[in-house]
């Protein structure tokens, strides 16, 4: 017996967009922080060491939240935005425009604006993509100004915040209409990080305090 309903349609993994210069800050700092709690551990006397782990406790979950944790994940369905203290899930239906400042930001057509802090934007890196494209433009070994050979790859050349922004708005475009990938945003906090980080500040706190 045969089964006349269509083959299911293969689920692909999100892609991830992250700031790698951001992770690589966030390991520095947590391997200082690491250095210096087990320095006090060793070596403090009195408070000192529960003042470094309470100092610790408070600032581990911060680091984490503003380095590891901001990630915008994409697939067919919707698009969700991990920024350090709040997760939001957007379905791509609900998008109304990705664009790209001096940060990057979604809006929603409920009118709700959304910081993507995973995808920051860079002012260094816009000039000196506009500087290429001058260059490009204006290379010719004849010293005429050349401008067709610029056409195709305008978008190879942008700053890479502005790239994967075209790159998200382009999907929003293509996927806003469809009926799958409809509905509202919804948003929950990070009490995985919010939790110990006010922990560290009371301890930390009443540490001080005594």
């Amino acid at each position: 017996m045969t089964s006349s309903e269509p083959p299911a349609e293969p689920t692909y993994a999100d892609r991830v967009f992250r700031s790698p210069a951001a992770m690589a800050g966030g390991g520095l700092l947590i391997a200082i922080i690491a250095w210096i709690v087990v320095d006090a551990l060793i070596r403090g006397e009195g408070r000192t060491p529960w003042l470094a782990l309470a100092a610790a406790l408070f600032a581990v979950p911060l680091i984490v939240a503003f380095t590891f944790r901001p990630a915008v994940y994409v697939n067919d369905e919707r698009l969700r935005i991990r920024n350090p203290f709040r997760t939001v899930t957007v379905p791509w239906g609900a998008v109304a425009d990705v664009r790209a400042g001096y940060s990057s930001e979604l809006l929603t057509r409920s009118g709700a604006k959304y910081q993507l802090w995973a995808i920051p934007v860079s002012l260094r890196q816009r000039k000196r993509a506009a500087r290429r494209q001058m260059q490009r433009a204006t290379d010719d070994p004849h010293g005429r100004t050349s401008v067709s050979a610029d056409v195709s790859d305008d978008e190879a050349r942008m700053a890479p915040a502005d790239r994967t922004i075209a790159e998200l708005r382009a999907t929003a475009e293509r996927l806003g209409a469809k009926p799958g990938p409809q509905g509202e945003e919804s948003s929950r906090w990070a009490v995985e990080l919010l939790a110990p980080l006010a922990t560290g500040a009371v301890l930390l706190l009443v540490l001080v305090a005594l």
